[in-house]
C-alpha cells in the first residue's frame, strides 16, 4: 500500500485522552509525559485546536466518543491500553465517525502501540505523529465487537476474565501470571481441561475441535510473544491458532511453545488463516477476550472489517 500523508495543521480539533486508571501508573510519571505531549501538540496546532481530556473509567467513554462526534474532531490521540483504545475506537465506529486516531502507551498491555513501534518517549513521539503519515488498520470484530489486536477463547479468556481490575492495578502484567498459575491449581492439576470448542473456517463444512483459541489480527500476543509472524494491524485476515490437547502436560506444552514462539514446532496446535471464523462451545456463555478485555461469551462470530481506519503513526 502506498505511503500517505495528511497535514496535520489543517486540523480544526485534536482531542488527547488520557486513561489515568490505565496501567500501573507510578508517581505520576505517566501524567508528565502525557502533559508534555499536550504541550507539545499545543504549541504546533495553538491553545484553541488542541484540548486533553483525563478520564478515569471507561464510563466516560460515552461523552468523549460524542463528543468526538458532534465536533467533528479530525484527530484523537489515545493515551492509554489496548483496552482503551479498543473501547473508544468500538464506541465512534458504532456511531460511523472514526476520525485519524493516534496511541501513546500508558497501560498494561500495549500491543497496537508495539505493532506500530511507538515508543512512550514525548519528544519523540510527537516528532513521528506529526509527520502525518497514515497507517492503514482494519479492525477485528466478536459478535459485533472490535479489536484490534488479539481475541480468543479458552485458558487465556478465562485467566482474563478473572483479572480483576484491582489487581492489574497493583501487579500490572504479573497479575495474569498470578491467574493462571491458580487456574492451573484449580482446574486441571488432577483433570483434563473440560470445556471444548468446535471451530469452523470461513463457512466451510467441517468442524474442527479445540481446547482453547487464539485469534490473532497483530503479530503479538500477551505484550511480548510473537506468535504471528505474517499478521499484521494493516492486512485483512485472521491468523488462528487451534490448540487441541486438554491435558496439563498439554497446556504446559503449549505455555513454552508461546514462550519459544514456535507454535509451528508442536503437532497438536492447528495453525491457519480465515476472513471469518465461527467458534460454539460446550458450555454457554464461556466467556471470549478481546484485546485484553473479557467483553462477549460463546457463541462467536469473528470477522474482519473491509475497509481500514487511519492511524497518524
Amino acid at each position: 500500500m502506498p505511503l500517505t500523508r495528511v497535514e496535520i495543521e489543517k486540523f480544526n480539533k485534536v482531542l488527547i485522552v488520557y486513561n489515568r486508571n490505565s496501567g500501573k501508573q507510578l508517581f505520576a510519571s505517566m501524567f508528565a509525559r502525557v502533559n508534555e505531549i499536550y504541550k507539545h501538540i499545543k504549541k504546533i496546532l495553538g491553545a484553541k485546536r488542541t484540548e486533553m481530556y483525563d478520564i478515569k473509567s471507561f464510563v466516560n467513554l460515552d461523552e468523549i466518543a460524542e463528543r468526538v462526534v458532534e465536533e467533528r474532531i479530525d484527530w484523537v490521540i489515545i493515551a492509554g491500553g489496548d483496552g482503551t483504545i479498543r473501547a473508544l475506537i468500538e464506541k465512534l465506529a458504532n456511531k460511523n465517525y472514526l476520525p485519524y486516531i493516534s496511541v501513546f502507551p500508558a497501560g498494561t498491555v500495549n500491543l497496537v502501540a508495539k505493532e506500530l513501534l511507538m515508543g512512550n518517549e514525548p519528544e519523540k513521539w510527537v516528532k513521528r505523529v506529526t509527520k502525518g503519515i497514515v497507517a492503514p488498520v482494519y479492525l477485528g470484530r466478536s459478535n459485533g465487537h472490535i479489536f484490534l489486536t488479539v481475541t480468543g477463547i479458552g485458558f487465556d479468556s478465562w485467566v482474563v476474565n478473572n483479572v480483576t481490575e484491582e489487581s492489574k492495578k497493583l501487579l500490572n502484567k504479573m497479575a495474569y501470571a498470578v491467574q493462571g498459575a491458580e487456574l492451573m491449581r484449580k482446574e486441571i492439576a488432577f483433570n483434563n481441561w473440560r470445556y471444548k470448542f468446535e471451530v469452523r473456517f470461513d463457512d466451510e463444512d467441517v468442524w474442527h475441535e479445540a481446547s482453547s483459541v487464539i485469534v490473532g489480527k497483530s503479530r503479538y500476543y500477551a505484550g511480548r510473544y510473537c506468535l504471528f509472524n505474517d499478521a499484521s494491524l494493516a492486512s485483512p485476515q485472521l491468523h488462528v491458532a487451534l490448540f487441541t490437547g486438554n491435558t496439563r502436560n498439554d497446556f504446559l506444552r503449549y505455555a513454552a511453545c508461546i514462550a519459544m514462539e514456535a507454535l509451528s514446532l508442536e503437532k497438536s496446535i492447528i495453525i491457519k488463516t480465515a476472513k471469518k471464523l465461527e467458534i460454539r462451545c460446550n458450555e454457554e456463555n464461556f466467556a471470549a477476550e478481546l484485546d485484553g478485555d473479557a467483553i462477549t461469551t460463546a457463541p462467536l462470530t469473528i470477522t474482519v472489517d473491509e475497509v481500514p481506519i487511519k492511524f497518524l503513526a
